[in-house]
């Protein structure tokens, strides 16, 4: 399981490397990215990615002192889409919930309505 920061790198090295293949990624740019709340310096960096190397989301080519050449593995893609799908999911009952609410606001509204009609 990634904790929040190694998802954020993960999501961010994604939106770098849409491509198969290797991408060489500046660190600068990946602790950039990074929320401010979530920022850090090039060691933490550094230990993150070697996190999601050894997790196979990631493979890293080489690294040098500002930039990494590394590739997405389909591990670290499917963590980010399940992500995604999670997310999803949790949008659904709280928009059918709302409907139901509305429909029973309506329901009542037109109730109330009839039973006046009825009355006279």
């Amino acid at each position: 399981m990634l904790d929040l920061k190694s998802k954020l790198v993960l999501k961010i090295l994604q939106k770098e490397c849409k491509t198969s293949g290797y991408k060489i990624v500046d660190k600068a740019d990946i602790i950039s990215a990074l929320p401010s709340k979530f920022r850090m310096d090039e060691d933490g960096l550094d230990h993150i990615i070697t996190f999601l190397e050894r997790s196979e989301c990631i493979h890293v080519k080489y690294d040098d002192e500002r930039v990494y050449c590394l590739c997405m593995l389909p591990l670290g893609n499917q963590l980010t889409e399940k992500e995604n799908e999670q997310k999803k999911e949790q949008r659904k009952p709280l928009l059918l919930m709302i409907l139901i609410f509305l429909s029973a606001l309506l329901g009542g509204f037109l109730g109330a309505i009839i039973s006046n009609f009825i009355k006279f």
